[in-house]
């Protein structure tokens, strides 16, 4: 009866594991020609490597380690406006450029969660 129990134990903890697990995380080298505000932080133009679990996504400069940004994402809806190929959209506010959308292929793409709930202040709001 021990045994029985613990084999049953090691099974579920298997479950669990493998449940825990990230799904298989893509990464995908874009070239951003101007300066884009992401996670409250302004980064500079250049080239960047993405990487996304569908969940999380890391945004890493290829020429300065220091820039590593780790944020949530959500499913895109959609199709990706490249067409088959990775590219990232932007959102124009107040002359700032905010990353939106991740696309890794044609139908495949995430979108970032951290702008979707601040609206632009205009006058008389407090």
């Amino acid at each position: 009866m021990r045994s029985l129990i613990c084999k049953a134990g090691l099974i579920t903890s298997a479950f669990v594991l493998l449940g825990a697990c990230p799904a298989r995380a893509s990464t995908i080298n874009v070239k951003v020609p101007f300066s884009f505000v992401v996670s409250g932080r302004t980064l500079p133009a250049g080239e960047y490597q993405v990487t996304s679990d569908g969940r999380l996504v890391q945004l890493r400069d290829e020429k300065d380690p220091s820039t590593n940004l780790i944020f949530m994402s959500m499913p895109a809806s959609g199709h990706d406006p490249a067409g088959n190929k990775p590219a990232l959209t932007f959102t124009l506010r107040d002359n700032q450029s905010f990353l939106n959308d991740i696309w890794e292929s044609g139908t495949s793409g995430v979108e970032l969660t951290v702008h979707k709930a601040r609206p632009t202040a205009g006058k008389g709001v407090r």
